[in-house]
């Protein structure tokens, strides 16, 4: 068994942040401790903004913060 532990995805596609999705993220931070948000080809084509404010706006909506920014996945925790 390896060191890497596989965390849930949320993937956010051409619909942008929506509420079931943030309550999907809470609901996968709740259940593990941490979640993987990946940004699709979808998202990024339809959204102009950048990953730090997507990150900023998804960490304002859930019980968790950001970890991880790496390429287009963004990594939460569970606070406390």
């Amino acid at each position: 068994m390896n060191g890497n532990k596989e965390y849930p995805t949320v993937n956010i596609g051409k619909k942008g942040l929506t509420e079931s999705l943030i309550n999907e993220i809470n609901f996968q931070l709740e259940k593990h401790g941490t979640v993987k948000v990946k940004m699709l080809r979808s998202f990024r084509d339809s959204q102009p903004d950048d990953r730090k404010s997507l990150a900023g706006e998804i960490e304002k909506s859930i019980n968790g913060r950001l970890v991880s920014l790496r390429g287009m996945v963004l990594t939460f925790m569970k606070e406390g």
